[in-house]
């Protein structure tokens, strides 16, 4: 074989090989947030109190923000594609804002649930906001009354046997649920951003064309990849949650 013919054959072999990488990460990921949601749903099928709460408007922002980006970034790769390399550095740097206002959207929305009294450790205690509304607190599976400030089971319609006493103390562990998952895909979010920096810099350098755009290429599947990992996270919370 001569050195031409080993050369283009050797780059599809190191083409092929960096797909495999990126589709075996995927799939490690995808695995990982499928053992978290199912350990959600075993944890509030065995938890003694389980919360049920209103998400803050800015996570829906957030959803808005991570669609417009996956749709600029595929403008990114189809640009390069086309080979039109003046192009694919805005559409890139599109995406980099569209997604550091995703970030900020993620923090506002956080910022409010812990003003409700909600955090990656806390109390049924420090709850606030209008109860059947905001929020409402199942105890094994049965959603409580509130009268004024105590809790009752439903069947206690006379108001004599409150559970505030024995809720005192309890973890809102859903709270704490809410923030690992919504942490753990904020972590990828952070590597996603850091590579769109990287490829900004290399579209601005004319790096991304029809013949050379592998990089490009991972960077918008990984950041289509975290979108609709965001939409399957919110739907999860929003239905089960």
């Amino acid at each position: 074989m001569t050195e031409q013919e080993q050369g283009p054959d050797l780059e599809a072999r190191k083409n092929k090989a960096k797909k495999n990488i990126a589709y075996f990460f995927f799939f490690s990921v995808i695995m990982f947030f499928a053992g978290l949601t199912s350990a959600y749903l075993v944890s509030m099928g065995g938890a003694n109190y389980w919360v049920h709460f209103r998400l803050p408007a800015p996570f829906w922002w957030s959803t808005a923000f991570i669609a417009a980006s996956s749709a600029t970034m595929h403008m990114a790769l189809s640009s390069a594609r086309r080979n039109n390399k003046r192009t694919v550095a805005p559409w890139v740097l599109a995406t980099l804002a569209l997604g550091a206002c995703f970030a900020f959207s993620q923090f506002k929305g956080w910022n409010e649930l812990l003003h409700d009294g909600y955090a990656l450790v806390s109390r049924l205690k420090s709850l606030h906001g209008e109860y059947g509304t905001e929020y409402t607190i199942e105890r094994r599976g049965i959603t409580l009354v509130k009268n004024g400030e105590q809790f009752f089971l439903p069947e206690d319609a006379a108001f004599e046997h409150p559970l505030n006493a024995e809720m005192e103390e309890s973890l809102n562990t859903s709270s704490s649920y809410f923030y690992v998952i919504t942490y753990a895909h904020f972590a990828h979010v952070i590597g996603g951003l850091i590579a769109l920096v990287v490829m900004s810099v290399k579209a601005s350098l004319g790096r991304y064309g029809q013949a050379s755009h592998q990089g490009l290429w991972a960077g918008t599947w990984y950041w289509h990849f975290l979108a609709g990992l965001w939409v399957y996270l919110l739907l999860f919370l929003v239905y089960v949650h």
